[in-house]
Formats: structure tokens, C-alpha cells, sequence
């Protein structure tokens, strides 16, 4: 059995404010989304400006607060929200979804593809390789926080969680980092170095991040306030990541079918 770190979830403490390793992790997401943005805007086969990249970050980093807390509320608390509407904005409780967090990013670049008359599927394949990044920061993120545990295992790796219980449990959180962080990474970041059709980098995140996320369901601990939603197995995490999965399948049959070349990448 390892030993978990015990590491204050508070990185810095400045007067009453407290600013938490979790937010952290999402400044550098997003700054290190940035700051690779630019790094393919400025090749000379690309169609975007730095104007353009700093306006897209920005708002999906609205579209990504706003939707994943929207996201969590309705999806992993809606009874909650109907009886207190307002918990909503309760943003100091914590609470983010991913799937949340998606259609927020999604409905920024329709957006910001609308403004600038972009291609959306352009916008979408520029911005695909960038996110997992933020992904696995976050993860790491919910690691120092003790949250967001796997479930009990006797493997040599298992940890106690002292947040959870006395019983060593995967670190789910590292698993995830690796494999929505560094792996998917690798992978979007390498298949978008070439000319690909419009939608299918696009497609490609969509199935990993939904078959990694699948996968790792199955030894991460359900929500407590939902549990397993069907079968005795099913999580409402693999649930929402079923039509990712589909969905992705579809965008890279499309795109490959029509081969138009992507204008965002």
C-alpha cells in the first residue's frame, strides 16, 4: 500500500482569502492553453492571430466554469437544485462536471466561430489538443484535495484516503491524469500536427476522453447522492460519456467521408 501525501489543499493563504491548489490547476490549464495556442498560431500555415487566440480562451474559460457548474447541478444534483434553486451560485461549495463543462466550451465556440466566421468544426479541432492539459492539471487538482477517490482495492498501489475511510482505494485521480492528461495529450497533439478533415480531431478527443473516462468509472467510487444508476454498475459518469463515444465515432466517419480539410488547426 502507498502512503497518500498529506498536502494542504490550500496553497496560499492572503489574509482570508484562500486560494486552493484546485484553482491552481485551472489558471495553468488554461495558461498553458494559451500559450500553445499561440505557438500554432504564429506557423505560417495557420488561419488564426494572437487577437483571436486570447478571445477564444477567455470565453471557453467562461464556457468551461459556468457549464461544468451548471453541469454538475443538473446532472449530479438536480433533486438538490429543485429543492434549493439557489444553490446554483453556492460556487464556494465546490462542484464541477466535465460533460458540464463540454457543452459550455461547445456552445463558446459556436460563438466565437459565428463572430469570427469560422468554420465551427475548425474552431473545435484548434481547440481539442489544448484540452488535456487542463484535464489531467485538474485531476491532480482532485488528488491534493482528496477527492473524487477510487473504490477499495488490495492492489500494492491502493491509498487511504483520509477524507473517505480507512480502506486503501485507487488513486483513480492519477489515473485519470495520465490518461486524460498525458496520454490524450500526446495523442491529439500528434495527430493534429498534419492537415486532418474538418471534425476529426474533433472526434478523436471525443472518443478518448469518453473511453478513458468509461474505463476508469469502473474504479473510481460512484457519487454518493447518486450511486449506481442501472445494472449495479452503471455511474452516471459513463452514462454521460456514452454519446461521447458514439458521437466521436460518427464525427470521424463524417469527416473522413467528406475530407474537408480543417481551416482551425
Amino acid at each position: 500500500m502507498l502512503t497518500y501525501p498529506q498536502i494542504d489543499p490550500v496553497a496560499l493563504h492572503l489574509g482570508p482569502l484562500k486560494i486552493h491548489w484546485y484553482g491552481l490547476m485551472y489558471l495553468g490549464g488554461f495558461a498553458a492553453a494559451w500559450w500553445l495556442a499561440n505557438r500554432r498560431a504564429v506557423r505560417p500555415d495557420s488561419a488564426w492571430n494572437r487577437e483571436q487566440v486570447s478571445d477564444l480562451i477567455f470565453f471557453c474559460a467562461l464556457g468551461v466554469v459556468l457549464g461544468g457548474r451548471v453541469g454538475y447541478v443538473l446532472f449530479y444534483n438536480f433533486e438538490r437544485f429543485l429543492a434549493e434553486p439557489l444553490w446554483l451560485f453556492a460556487v464556494w461549495e465546490g462542484g464541477m462536471s466535465f460533460h458540464g463543462g463540454l457543452l459550455g466550451v461547445c456552445t463558446a465556440m459556436l460563438w466565437f466561430s459565428r463572430k469570427y466566421q469560422k468554420g465551427f468544426f475548425g474552431v473545435a479541432d484548434f481547440v481539442a489538443p489544448l484540452v488535456p492539459i487542463g484535464l489531467g492539471l485538474g485531476r491532480l487538482g482532485n488528488f491534493i484535495g482528496g477527492e473524487l477517490w477510487g473504490r477499495a482495492t488490495d492492489l500494492p498501489w491502493g491509498m487511504v484516503f483520509p477524507r473517505a475511510d480507512l480502506l486503501p482505494r485507487h488513486p483513480s485521480q492519477l489515473y485519470q491524469f495520465a490518461m486524460e492528461g498525458v496520454l490524450l495529450f500526446a495523442l491529439l497533439w500528434w495527430f493534429s500536427r498534419h492537415p486532418r478533415p474538418a471534425g476529426a480531431i474533433s472526434g478523436l478527443f471525443l472518443v478518448g476522453y469518453g473511453g478513458v473516462r468509461f474505463v476508469v468509472e469502473f474504479v473510481r467510487q460512484p457519487d454518493p447522492q447518486l450511486g449506481f444508476i442501472a445494472f449495479n454498475w452503471l455511474t452516471m459518469g459513463q452514462l454521460l460519456s456514452l454519446p461521447m463515444i458514439i458521437g466521436g465515432g460518427r464525427l470521424i466517419g463524417w469527416a473522413y467521408a467528406g475530407r474537408h480539410k480543417s481551416q482551425g488547426v
